[in-house]
């Protein structure tokens, strides 16, 4: 809750908004009142009423707080945390580290009623081989077991996992999703694409969901700390109002949520647009126009190469990815809602995904009269300075996943599309064609580090010092709006946050570092040493 009294903080303000200069940019003071900034600028010109609450920020730098524009807290507060096995490759680096710790988890202590792994990356925990259902009924026996990909887009499962799913050889595929099965049409024990996914790691995640208030709760404290103040759930589902409406109305929801409901064909929003308050509020709709790059199921115009990285993940030689769905059916779905109002989100890496993409929304603009929808292209992996520039032209927005760069860089180009991967995630380019563009960690696929994405961003240099010069490098101010004042715009909300402004809610991150003159590797290890929502701070 906001301070009941006026608050004036003092220290050193860094202002990130393109309408800032001089030294407007560099303010020393701030009031804050219902946690509303209510005036900012020199110590001279910023006095405090009487009685007013006074905080100094000491030796640190203060930036509006920090925006998650494409994250997944329901997801993660789910495969993070006590009841999954956490088999992420920051967490485990190894093949053998993998299948020791699922190992343990089916034998270690009292039999497991089930067991759900999260994090399978054989990219690069290397050695890691797509397991048939045989060998994981070997493994498991008669304990359901699922294995989620580090990128969510696939997972593999046993005999007992499909049985308590309700999944059999008969179940028809959910649409954009589908099970793999053998000539004779038996299920091979892999799920492809969010809605199998999720139905096949289903019992596992509603036992998880019993106890989502308190590990939701944790999760968005843990991203408060690393200076996110809000973050989007783009796997919004209808009940997560609810439980977000309770825990802000209990007081323990610690960050803003703006939500993405997923679509289905054939369904209609859940929510009411303009429902909701500054703290959370459903703003739009995803959907998924491919998959992921790591497991070969993004749809472009070309090839990924024959490696051994590429058999490895259960890739033919010639493999060329496909989409979910067509353009006609892109379009269909997003009809379901644009002419309503949402905005809408469609993840696309694939070039020809992200083609199909923009057909849709131009049509869909077309067809319903559409201006300001901002309607978003997710991720961006293989997008090209042409289709950044035609987004521009329709008024579409993107998030560009440039962490990939920090963990799969060398991959991307050694392993799976050679110099075209030097050319992921062009955030240069998107800026270069006028987006507000913005970058996210999509929730537990790489930790939350929006520090490491600025500086990722300018520099495209991978963990092993690779600079990946097929793209752009982007400027220190383009960086620091993509987490904060871009982001607030692409979530609809830059009249209620995203700047240091009279009128903005006080949301505030304070760090060790000069955003502004740090270097990019001192941007990126920067300590988070407070956080404030509503100009209260942790």
């Amino acid at each position: 809750m906001p301070e009941s009294r006026p608050t004036l903080i003092t220290g050193r303000f860094v202002r990130t908004d393109a309408e800032a200069r001089g030294a407007d940019a560099r303010p020393e003071a701030m009031l804050v009142e219902g946690g509303v900034i209510t005036a900012i600028g020199s110590r001279e010109e910023v006095s405090a009423p009487a009685g007013a609450a006074r905080v100094d920020l000491g030796e640190g730098w203060a930036l509006p707080g920090l925006i998650e524009p494409h994250g997944h807290p329901s997801e993660a507060a789910a495969l993070l945390g006590e009841g999954t096995v956490d088999i992420r490759p920051v967490t485990i680096a190894t093949a053998d580290g993998v299948w020791a710790a699922i190992r343990a988890a089916l034998t270690d202590g009292p039999r497991p009623a089930r067991v759900l792994a999260n994090g399978w990356d054989p990219l690069l925990q290397r050695g890691l081989t797509p397991p048939t259902m045989a060998e994981l009924d070997a493994l498991a026996g008669d304990i359901p077991l699922v294995i989620v990909h580090n990128s969510l887009h696939s997972a593999y499962f046993n005999a007992a996992a499909a049985r308590e799913a309700g999944v059999d050889a008969g179940t028809p595929d959910p649409a954009g999703a589908a099970y793999g099965r053998d000539a004779a049409g038996a299920l091979t024990g892999v799920a492809l694409e969010a809605a199998a996914v999720m139905r096949i790691a289903g019992p596992a995640l509603a036992a998880a969901r019993a106890e989502l208030p308190r590990r939701m709760a944790e999760l968005l404290r843990g991203m408060r700390e690393r200076g996110v103040t809000t973050v989007a759930d783009l796997t919004w589902t209808e009940d997560l109002g609810g439980l977000f409406a309770g825990m802000a109305a209990a007081g323990t929801l610690p960050t803003r949520i703006r939500g993405y409901e997923m679509s289905r064909p054939g369904a209609r929003a859940t929510a009411r647009m303009g429902d909701g308050d500054a703290l959370v509020r459903q703003v739009g709709v995803k959907v998924w126009s491919d998959g992921s790059p790591w497991v070969g199921n993004i749809a472009a115009s070309f090839p990924y190469l024959d490696t051994p990285a590429t058999r490895a993940i259960g890739l033919s030689p010639g493999h060329v990815g496909r989409a979910n769905y067509t353009t006609e059916q892109l379009v269909e779905i997003g009809g379901q809602y644009a002419g309503e109002g949402w905005q809408l989100a469609c993840h696309a890496h694939g070039d020809v995904a992200i083609d199909s993409t923009l057909d849709a929304y131009e049509t869909l603009i077309e067809r319903f009269g559409l201006s300001d929808h901002r309607f978003r292209v997710e991720h961006c992996g293989l997008m090209t300075p042409a289709q950044y520039a035609r987004a521009q032209r329709l008024g579409a927005t993107v998030s560009v996943f440039v962490d990939h760069l920090t963990y799969w860089g060398d991959v991307l180009v050694d392993d799976l599309f050679g110099e075209r991967g030097a050319a992921w995630a062009d955030a240069g380019a998107a800026f270069a064609a006028g987006h507000r563009a913005t970058f996210h960690n999509d929730g537990t696929v790489t930790p939350c580090e929006p520090l490491r994405n600025m500086a990722v961003a300018e520099t495209r240099t991978s963990r092993t010092g690779r600079r990946l010069g097929g793209g752009t490098a982007v400027s220190r101010a383009d960086a620091l709006r993509a987490h904060t004042a871009n982001a607030a715009w692409q979530l609809r909300s830059e009249h209620e946050i995203g700047a240091l402004r009279p009128g903005l809610r006080a949301d505030l991150v304070v760090i060790d570092a000069d955003p502004l003159t740090a270097d990019a590797e001192s941007l990126a290890t920067a300590t988070v040493l407070a956080t404030a929502v509503d100009g209260a701070f942790s």
